[in-house]
């Protein structure tokens, strides 16, 4: 059996996790320990198997704590998107039924408000500082043992919530194995997909993006059930993330394109400066990554550069940066050599390559392992075709059955009668000097029913104006069809983005279609 209280009796001293540049450092013993003693906390405060806690925490030091205390305990941990709306907090934590919430002080109004929404809340405690009407975790743990050891542990899960991109944040919520903590099944399972990349007990992971988000946070717990290191930036910066691989001689880590824009618009002395030559595993994912982005990437990293696809609900594609050079564009083929599904809309297989279609995964075939959206059956039914389900994106395979990702259902536009997906335009346009982000949608035209648009954030120093919508417009049209190019082109200071770089496109939309039938979700 694998789990933290494992490595603590193997290698006790050896560091679980390392929070900003050293500010908390946990040994495998410690976080044992620690995690154990909050257990025997959630215990006496009535939580049982299949309960829920809500952590509204950043980044912070007790994060591991509460992830490892809910996964000996048979709980759900559902970790909270600090960036969400005050309304979506609240409709999180009432909606994934949790019975504690905890909250780090700084989030103390949304948190207030999203107890208040909660009814069925029997504990509401804090970090950091104090919160009205909130008990500080300290004063909880104070009176749990700290050497006691801990009876009947059971795996818990983890309930993520969708980023809430295109509508209200949906739960993935698959049931629990009510297998002992540790099970080797489970832990197979959790660190199987680190082999995928050959990832191993000595490596050195660091980790630049929000924990709330499903990839680091599955990477990190999977990594400690290996026993190795984790390395946990607060925020992301990119310099700073530079000076820990060099510092800290991290072996492995991952990111979003986001993070390699940031990266590669540093001064090209300043990326000089560092020694990232201990990167053997550079993995991204979350979002589309520009062909020129990536490429870029790949001759800065070399061979570290590994690009997965899937989603929170699972399915799973891998590519290397050896067939990525020789098949630009692709996220790759199924991780397991499973099949990939490309269904047309009536829900036929499409057999020809390069035909867009909708994407499918095989789902597990006991009927019991399947994710469902929580408190959503509706959502859930329309996932699922049969034994497929889909996450909601559309794309193609290649001859060779690479797969080459187009867009995002959600995202399409219907311009008389046309279906675009606007990725490939954000793509182009991200890449030209003058932009420093760009998102493309759908407006309402009355003659077409909608036309493309797209809203650009310039470059620094760049003047926005019709001259710079004209310069955009023609280098648009100059690399792509002209149907899947802005018609017109709004200037802003900011897009509203998630920590991992997708984009909240229904926060734009809302911008244009407000007095509006709009058909979009």
């Amino acid at each position: 059996m694998t789990t933290v209280a494992t490595i603590a009796d193997q290698h006790p001293d050896r560091l679980a996790v390392v929070y900003g540049h050293g500010e908390l450092c946990l040994t495998y013993g410690e976080l044992e320990r620690r995690s154990r003693r909050l257990a025997h906390a959630l215990r006496r405060l009535g939580l049982a198997p299949g309960d829920c806690l809500a952590a509204y925490v950043a980044n912070d030091d007790v994060f591991y704590d509460l992830y490892w205390a809910c996964h000996r305990t048979g709980l759900f941990f559902t970790p909270v998107n600090w960036h969400l709306q005050r309304d979506e907090v609240a409709y999180i934590v009432d909606n994934s039924d949790a019975k504690v919430i905890v909250a780090h002080a700084r989030f103390a109004d949304v948190a207030g408000d999203a107890a208040r929404a909660a009814p069925r809340l029997a504990a509401r405690l804090s970090v950091g500082g104090e919160i009205p009407g909130f008990v500080p975790l300290e004063d909880v743990i104070a009176g749990a043992p700290e050497d006691l050891g801990l009876d009947d542990q059971r795996e818990g899960s983890v309930m993520l919530y969708s980023s809430g991109t295109t509508g209200r944040p949906k739960g993935v919520r698959r049931p629990l194995t009510g297998r002992p903590a540790g099970d080797t099944l489970v832990a197979l399972l959790s660190t199987g997909l680190l082999q995928l990349f050959g990832i191993t007990e000595d490596d050195r992971y660091l980790t630049p993006a929000p924990l709330y988000h499903a990839a680091p946070l599955l990477f990190t717990s999977a990594q400690m059930r290996l026993g190795s290191t984790s390395f946990v930036m607060r925020r992301f910066d990119p310099e700073d993330a530079l000076r820990m691989i060099q510092d800290y001689r991290i072996t492995a880590s991952q990111w979003v394109p986001t993070h390699f824009r940031r990266l590669l618009q540093l001064p090209e002395e300043v990326r000089r400066r560092y020694d990232v030559s201990s990167l053997r595993v550079a993995i991204h994912a979350a979002a589309p990554c520009p062909v020129p982005l990536k490429e870029a990437m790949i001759a800065w990293w070399g061979d570290a550069i590994v690009e997965y696809y899937g989603g929170t609900e699972g399915g799973g594609t891998l590519i290397r940066a050896k067939d990525w050079l020789a098949h630009k564009g692709s996220v790759g083929r199924h991780w397991t050599n499973g099949r990939i599904h490309v269904l047309d809309e009536e829900g036929r297989e499409i057999e020809e390559p390069r035909r867009e279609g909708a994407i499918y995964f095989e789902a597990p075939p006991e009927p019991g392992a399947r994710f469902k959206y929580h408190k959503d059956d509706e959502k859930t039914a329309k996932t699922y075709r049969g034994d497929l389900f889909t996450i909601g994106d559309i794309g193609y395979l290649d001859e060779e059955g690479f797969l080459y990702l187009t867009d995002r259902q959600s995202n399409m536009i219907i311009s008389g009668g046309v279906n675009i997906y606007p990725q490939e335009t954000e793509s182009h346009l991200v890449m030209h000097p003058k932009v420093h982000d760009v998102a493309v949608i759908g407006v309402p035209n009355e003659e077409m029913g909608e036309e493309v648009k797209a809203v650009v954030v310039p470059a620094p120093g760049i003047p926005a104006g019709p001259e710079l919508e004209r310069e955009l417009i023609a280098f648009c049209r100059a690399g792509i069809a002209h149907y899947k190019c802005p018609h017109t082109i709004d200037f802003v200071d900011a897009l509203p983005r998630t920590e991992t770089g997708k984009m909240a496109k229904r926060l734009l939309r809302d911008r244009y279609w407000k007095g509006h039938a709009s058909r979009l979700v």
